[in-house]
């Protein structure tokens, strides 16, 4: 199985628990990540030194070790931790920044650089772990940030091209929330908002209609694991004391799921048949 994602902590609120998941039964698990998160906003102030923005532009390298921390966490105990793997090594491509901002003009952001190149980074990963599962964002980008967006177009291309050329099959998936999901974890959350902390006006998280998924997996029995991944990320992510809920620098409450949803979009798939409960179901 292979997840791409954008930035250190991305593999952690998004499929923290599906890491955990296949870690657990055996899997061979590869997280690559894209860029080292450079333009991140600093949660507190110890760090806060480190941003791009006015000032130390170091907040890149620390969020490596992060990332290290992150799924270490995820990995079961006694076995040797999963290690990062970043598109290109560490440092080729650059956090563009949100949409608008200046970074996108840096030489080096993602979103500048040549899509050829970056295709071709992702597919000698592919060819390395010739997965049978690859795991991205939907074309949004989840929440339109753009270097997740690039994530899926790269994506999108790489594995067809690996495709093609293995002759093999992936089931390539798109890790998406589902509506009714966020809606009852945060119904549940309401009444212990941490201080500082707001609920999201309605429809402000991102979320797909429950017909629209077509795939989940129940990571409860890893539950304890994606929430101090989570923590790991300190400089981003802040767990409630509840450990069920968590913020990001803007300080709106998100639910912690116990269950991951993902949108099956390969050419395989059967939009009629059940919700999956396994993203390896069907492989041979």
């Amino acid at each position: 199985m292979v997840l791409v994602h954008a930035h250190p902590d991305d593999e952690s609120l998004m499929t923290g628990g599906t890491i955990a998941h296949y870690l657990a039964r055996g899997v061979d698990v590869r997280v690559v990540t894209f860029t080292l998160g450079e333009e991140g906003e600093v949660i507190g102030e110890r760090w806060a030194g480190l941003v791009a923005d006015g000032g130390a532009d170091q907040l890149g390298g620390f969020r490596i070790g992060e990332l290290t921390a992150a799924l270490a966490a995820l990995t079961p105990p006694g076995r040797e931790p999963l290690a990062p793997v970043f598109l290109g090594g560490a440092g080729r491509w650059r956090d563009s920044g949100m949409a608008g901002s200046a970074a996108a003009e840096h030489p080096r952001a993602l979103v500048r650089g040549s899509l050829d190149e970056e295709v071709a980074a992702l597919r000698a990963e592919l060819t390395a772990a010739d997965p049978q599962v690859v795991v991205t964002y939907d074309a949004a980008g989840t929440y339109g940030h753009p270097d997740h967006r690039r994530v899926h177009e790269v994506c999108a291309a790489a594995v067809a091209a690996h495709v093609a050329d293995t002759g093999r099959p992936v089931k390539l998936y798109e890790s998406v929330s589902e509506r009714s999901a966020v809606e009852q974890g945060l119904a549940a959350a309401d009444g212990r908002v941490p201080a500082g902390w707001r609920m999201p006006a309605p429809g402000e998280l991102p979320g797909y209609a429950d017909d629209e998924i077509t795939a989940q997996v129940d990571v409860s029995a890893v539950f304890d694991r994606k929430v101090a991944a989570l923590a790991a990320h300190a400089t981003q992510v802040t767990v409630a004391p509840s450990g069920t809920e968590y913020a990001l620098s803007n300080n709106i409450l998100q639910p912690i799921g116990a269950i991951e949803h993902f949108r099956r979009v390969d050419p395989g798939v059967d939009r009629r048949a059940p919700r999956e409960t396994d993203l390896f179901g069907g492989v041979a």
